[in-house]
């Protein structure tokens, strides 16, 4: 399988050159990053529909605190703008589904 022309954590150069391959990678800018890091997550998120693990979950944390990051918002920012939701609207404990607005 082909893996190549992606986001990638920091230290996969580091992984490929290990198992005994080789690799191209160049850095880009905070803005291609941040267009590339957004795809990753549709990617992420892919991956967990399909495996449903904790392991993939927190990938897609570690891409959304890094999407959050390129956007200008810190990870305790974040976490207020979750709190400041969640007690406007609720969270999603009650299993709660809409069926219909009458």
């Amino acid at each position: 399988m082909k893996q190549d022309n992606k986001a990638i954590r920091d230290k996969i150069p580091e992984i490929i050159k290990a198992s005994g391959n080789n690799c191209k990678i160049r850095k880009l800018s905070d803005n291609e990053f941040l267009i590339e890091m957004e795809k990753k997550l549709n990617e992420e998120v892919a991956e967990y529909l399909e495996s449903k693990t904790g392991e993939e979950l927190a990938d897609i944390l570690e891409v959304v605190y890094r999407i959050a990051e390129l956007r200008g918002i810190n990870n305790e920012e974040l976490e207020k703008i979750r709190e400041t939701k969640s007690n406007q609207r609720g969270k999603f404990n009650k299993n709660l589904f809409l069926d219909e607005i009458n």
